[in-house]
């Protein structure tokens, strides 16, 4: 990355024209306290349009939520385009998860995967919501290991959204990015976790290898390397990626549609 700057000036101009196209008044984004979601709420403040952050807390683990707080705090003091609104959506959840229950008699971790994407799917609603009574675009936070290659988003939950400033940076540059932006070390610090299962699982946990490792398997399967020539190591973090890839392909292609032959009408 010859330039970190440069690329956030390019994004921040993207959103700004995008908006401005759309006709929208500004940008509502998710702030979880991870560093996808303070890359995106930054750079969106940088467009001077207004923007509102959310924090959303579902069950979360004390830590995440005062990184969250802590980021919207320093926006806040450096930007006066920016608003927030803290939600808790905990009671909401639990009574979701209270009418499901005479239904689940599932596997414990089928369940706990259901009620994860559930958690993600409540925030999506909830920051349509307040786009509506804006008129203002939600801000993808997915990054492109993440939204492209191994599908690690909730379809219609973080998947949910209008627009993706970072779907086309690794997690390596976005962290690179971020620091150019001075966003709080504790952030920056902090491991990656998607916060969705109510414990202090990471996301190297949930998948079993790291951004550095997959962004490698992703480079080498699009270029084709000959993965008998790759350490043990190596194959086995191109096994994961190329598995979740093809697991979670549905996420990334279009959605599939029906289309009837003339003649039949």
């Amino acid at each position: 990355m010859k330039s970190p700057e440069k690329i956030n000036t390019y994004i921040i101009n993207w959103l700004s024209s995008y908006a401005e196209q759309a006709k929208c008044n500004g940008f509502v984004v998710g702030v979880s306290g991870g560093i996808d979601s303070a890359l995106t709420s930054t750079l969106c403040a940088h467009t001077k349009l207004p923007i509102l952050c959310l924090e959303m807390e579902i069950h979360q683990a004390a830590n995440q939520v005062s990184r969250a707080k802590n980021h919207i705090d320093w926006l806040e003091k450096n930007f006066n385009n920016v608003s927030h609104h803290s939600v808790s959506l905990t009671s909401t959840f639990l009574e979701f998860k209270n009418k499901m229950t005479p239904f689940t008699n599932q596997k414990e971790d089928t369940v706990s995967l259901s009620l994860a994407n559930t958690r993600s799917r409540l925030r999506m609603t909830t920051l349509y919501y307040f786009a509506a009574l804006h008129n203002y675009l939600v801000v993808g936070t997915g990054n492109k290991v993440e939204d492209f290659g191994i599908g690690f988003f909730t379809k219609y939950g973080d998947g949910g959204v209008d627009l993706s400033p970072i779907a086309d940076l690794t997690k390596t540059e976005v962290y690179k990015l971020a620091e150019s932006l001075n966003i709080n070390k504790d952030i920056l610090e902090a491991p990656p976790t998607d916060g969705l299962f109510g414990d202090n699982r990471t996301d190297e946990d949930q998948i079993g290898t790291s951004y550095k490792n997959l962004e490698w398997a992703m480079e080498v399967d699009e270029n084709e390397i000959d993965i008998e020539t790759l350490s043990a190591e190596q194959q086995k973090a191109y096994a994961i990626y190329k598995n979740l890839n093809k697991k979670n392909r549905h996420k990334v292609v279009p959605i599939p549609v029906c289309k009837i032959p003339k003649e039949l009408f």
